[in-house]
């Protein structure tokens, strides 16, 4: 069983169709009627739904890092710098993340890519 993602508001729709044309099962803040929600309410939001949080947003590198500093639990965040990975790295990185990760290595971390 897959890992399943919840790509925040800001990720290139190339990165969601790339992940969805290889069988990843992903759904977009937006899909999910949340576009303009605060990041602390979408990291929420991703554990509820059970789903890694991918951002390209450095807001939630600070927040991760605050809920780890306060023992609070989230899903996992995996984060890519936009100036610094591709849209293809993006894709074979995530589908990978995705098709092998298990759930118990990315909750409360945040991990980048590249990988």
């Amino acid at each position: 069983m897959s890992l399943a993602i919840y790509m925040d508001e800001h990720i290139h729709s190339a990165i969601t169709v790339g992940l969805r044309l290889r069988d990843i099962d992903v759904l977009t803040v937006q899909e999910d009627g949340r576009a303009g929600t605060p990041d602390t309410i979408l990291l929420d939001r991703a554990m509820e739904l059970g789903r890694v949080m991918f951002s390209q947003d450095q807001d939630f590198l600070i927040e991760a890092k605050r809920r780890q500093a306060e023992g609070i639990n989230f899903f996992g965040v995996i984060f890519a710098r936009q100036s610094r990975v591709s849209i293809g790295d993006c894709i074979r990185d995530l589908e990978i993340i995705a098709k092998l990760g298990e759930q118990e290595e990315f909750a409360n971390r945040v991990q980048y890519l590249p990988l």
